[in-house]
């Protein structure tokens, strides 16, 4: 999962620790210290570069880096997910245009067992989407309002090629060449 996601070389392993303590809840034939999260201390650790050793991914992953790392985990859990709805806020930090379609192929694919909510700031990500709504806030009397609502076909090319920056006809064009891919252009 994680060689489709753009870190071919990385390596991942979850460190599973107990610590006995005398006053602690009896398991297994000894005594461990509790609290309550449970007896276990769990850490994810990653690398993503050879010959580096894998370190705890909250010290050593960069904010991409955990985000393709949780969708590979994601990915991996599906089957035995039961969990109805994922939801990812914006996954996309700290990757680019290339892995943005990665990940978005990815969120895809998970789409297809479960339903799958991503807020994204990125054209290459929003594009596989199998729908795309737009979250808008106004004033009205004083107060912000925010609304949702569903893009139509014409909107949602509009709306990603405003996501890249500017509405031309050159990024109207670029819009329709990512939504094919998907099935959407």
């Amino acid at each position: 999962e994680l060689a489709q996601l753009s870190m071919p070389r990385a390596q991942f392993a979850v460190d599973i620790q107990q610590t006995p303590d005398p006053q602690g809840a009896w398991v297994g034939g000894e005594r461990l210290a509790f609290d309550a999260a449970g007896i276990d201390r769990v850490e994810f650790l990653v690398t993503a570069n050879p010959g580096e050793p894998l370190r705890p991914l909250a010290r050593v992953a960069s904010g991409g880096e955990t985000s393709r790392l949780m969708l590979a985990l994601k990915t991996v859990l599906t089957s035995a997910d039961e969990v109805p709805t994922l939801i990812f806020d914006e996954i996309d930090a700290g990757i680019g245009g290339v892995v943005g379609t990665l990940v978005g192929r990815k969120l895809r694919g998970v789409a297809g067992s479960h339903q799958v909510l991503c807020v994204t700031h990125l054209p290459q990500l929003a594009a596989w989407g199998a729908m795309q709504l737009k979250v808008e806030k106004d004033v009205h009397d004083g107060r912000t309002a925010t609304s949702v609502r569903r893009l139509s076909p014409d909107e949602r090319v509009h709306e990603i090629a405003l996501m890249m920056g500017s509405v031309s006809p050159a990024t109207l064009q670029s819009a329709r060449e990512m939504l094919e891919p998907a099935g959407e252009g």
